[in-house]
């Protein structure tokens, strides 16, 4: 594990190509050609530019929250700093361990069964064998599968995948911690269980990258927010401030107004 934990994000562009294959494609050509985010590519592709120059610097202690309309580039970022995408322009570095609570499926096998999928997770985060059986009690106590953890993923209900994926994703504690607002939404007696462990992973993280909908979470956990617009940076600085701008409030009128 790295002494420190940091994320340098330097003139960062994101590009995905469009296929006209497609009625989904032709709609996002539309959408993107309305929005002047149409492009060419090296290779004479049309391509839509997801993100756009940028620029990001984070380290220990920092709380960051990603806020914008549906397309803005929120969830493209998230994906950039976790390894997902990889940038067509510009350079990022990131030390430290790091886990990005993307999506219920992420990592997970569904042919296999959901103790093997345990064991998986723990080698493939560098776990010793020796703490393997602590992983697996775990992630089976708070899952509360029961004896469904023996049997295929595949057959499990889209309520016992997200309450697997959860109890995976926050089982090891990183010192990067990117989250999508999926973890955030749930049925009402597992989201008040999986919010005391959350919000114990947040607060042990060195780093947080959140990216919701909901300003209040965002007021909560983060001190700092960068507002994203069709791929590129709005406004990035003190939590307050920012989503003041966000929301159309004036500079000294307080978010918590909002009731």
């Amino acid at each position: 594990m790295a002494d420190s934990a940091s994320i340098l994000v330097e003139n960062v562009s994101v590009l995905f190509p469009l296929y006209h294959g497609s009625s989904r494609s032709l709609k996002k050509m539309v959408v993107a050609a309305a929005s002047g985010r149409l492009a060419q590519d090296t290779h004479q592709r049309v391509v839509v530019r997801a993100l756009t120059d940028i620029n990001l610097n984070l380290g220990r202690g920092d709380r960051l929250g990603l806020v914008g309309s549906n397309g803005a580039g929120k969830t493209t970022l998230l994906r950039v700093l976790a390894g997902i995408y990889e940038p067509v322009m510009g350079r990022l570095k990131v030390s430290g361990s790091l886990n990005a609570l993307l999506d219920p499926n992420l990592g997970m096998n569904v042919e296999l069964t959901g103790r093997e999928n345990i064991l998986l997770r723990g080698l493939y985060n560098g776990l010793p064998k020796s703490a393997l059986p602590r992983l697996e009690e775990d992630v089976a106590d708070f899952a509360e599968l029961s004896d469904f953890l023996d049997l295929p993923v595949r057959i499990y209900s889209a309520g016992m995948v997200v309450r697997l994926g959860f109890a995976l994703a926050t089982a090891i504690r990183p010192q990067i911690l990117l989250m999508d607002e999926w973890f955030l939404a749930g049925d009402a007696v597992f989201m008040d269980k999986a919010r005391v462990r959350l919000e114990e992973m947040v607060r042990s993280a060195d780093i947080l990258v959140l990216s919701s909908h909901n300003t209040a979470i965002i007021k909560e956990w983060c001190s700092r927010v960068l507002w994203l617009d069709q791929g590129r940076i709005i406004a990035d600085g003190p939590a307050g401030d920012v989503l003041n701008q966000y929301l159309g409030l004036p500079a000294e009128q307080p978010v918590s107004a909002l009731g």
